[in-house]
C-alpha cells in the first residue's frame, strides 16, 4: 500500500498522480482485450479481463488509502474537496474500463467482424482521450510550482481544449456506430444487440469521464 504521508511530502499532488498511473494499467489492460477479441478466444478474454478485476481492485484500494490518511489539517493549493472529485474521476475511469471489460466476457460478440474496425477505432479515439486526460495529471507539478499561473496555466489549458475536442470527436464516432448498428438491427439477435448497443455506449463513457476530469482540473485554475 502506499506511503501517503512519503507521498504528500513529497508533492501534494503525487497520491494522485500515483493513483492516476494504476488506473493507466488499467486502461492498458483492456487494450490488451480489444486486441484479443478478433480472434474471439473467450478464454484468452476472461483470462485478461480477470486480470483487469485485479488491478481495478488495486487502484480502488490505492484511492482508498489515500482518502483515509488525508489529513483534514494538510494544506493543499487546491479546495480539499476538488481534490478529492479529481480522485473520484480518475477511480471511475478504471471501474468502467472493469465494466467494459467484463461486458466483453458476457457473450461472444456476433457478426464481430462487421463492426470490427469500427469498435476498435472508437475504443482508441476514447483511449486518447484518456491519454490526454493522463498527461495534464502529470503536468500538476509544473502549474504549483508556476502558482497556476503563467506560461504553464495556458500550456495546460490548451491541452484541456485538445482533450475536449477529441472527446467531441470520439462522440461523432460513437453516433456513426449507433446509426449503423441501428440499421442492422433487424439481421441481430435481441441479445446480440442489446449486446453491441451496451458496449459502444459503455465504450464512449471512457472519454465522457476522462474530458470531465480535464475539465477539473482547468476549474481548478480559473479559482485561482
Amino acid at each position: 500500500m502506499l506511503n501517503i504521508a512519503r507521498l504528500f511530502g513529497k508533492s501534494p499532488f503525487a497520491p494522485l498522480q500515483s493513483h492516476m498511473k494504476k488506473v493507466a494499467i488499467c486502461m492498458e489492460k483492456l487494450a490488451s482485450v480489444f486486441a484479443a477479441l478478433p480472434k474471439l478466444d473467450m478464454e484468452k478474454i476472461e483470462k485478461l479481463v480477470q486480470e483487469l478485476s485485479k488491478l481495478e481492485h488495486e487502484a480502488d484500494l490505492t484511492k482508498n488509502d489515500i482518502r483515509n490518511h488525508l489529513p483534514k489539517s494538510l494544506f493543499l493549493p487546491i479546495d480539499r474537496a476538488h481534490f478529492l472529485e479529481i480522485l473520484s474521476i480518475q477511480d471511475s475511469i478504471a471501474d468502467k474500463a472493469e465494466d467494459i471489460g467484463i461486458l466483453l466476457t458476457l457473450r461472444p460478440l456476433d457478426k464481430f467482424k462487421n463492426f470490427q474496425e469500427d469498435i476498435q477505432s472508437l475504443f482508441k479515439k476514447n483511449e486518447e482521450v484518456f491519454l490526454d486526460a493522463q498527461h495534464i495529471i502529470e503536468e500538476i507539478d509544473e502549474l504549483l510550482e508556476s502558482s497556476f499561473g503563467g506560461i504553464e496555466a495556458e500550456k495546460v489549458k490548451a491541452m484541456v481544449e485538445q482533450t475536449a475536442y477529441k472527446e467531441h470527436e470520439a462522440d461523432k464516432m460513437q453516433r456513426i456506430l449507433l446509426k449503423q448498428l441501428l440499421s442492422q438491427g433487424d439481421n441481430l439477435s435481441t441479445a446480440s444487440f442489446w449486446h453491441w448497443m451496451r458496449l459502444v455506449e459503455e465504450v464512449g463513457t471512457l472519454s465522457h469521464l476522462s474530458e470531465k476530469l480535464a475539465n477539473r482540473i482547468r476549474m481548478v485554475l480559473e479559482l485561482k
